[in-house]
């Protein structure tokens, strides 16, 4: 009888995006102030990279 190959494990996923490789930022407007709205928009993780796997 022949055995199963095993999958090899998953990559971990980046615990700042989830495994995205993105992540959601407030929009400022205004040059001074800098006055936050409540509209987002989509920025590449910082600490991936946007790979979706944890630096080493």
């Amino acid at each position: 009888m022949a055995t199963r190959a095993k999958k090899p494990p998953a990559p971990a996923k980046c615990p700042d995006c989830d495994g995205k490789g993105e992540t959601a930022e407030t929009v400022r407007v205004g040059a001074r102030k800098g006055r936050a709205t409540d509209d987002r928009q989509a920025a590449l993780c910082l600490t991936c990279l946007g790979t979706g796997q944890p630096p080493d």
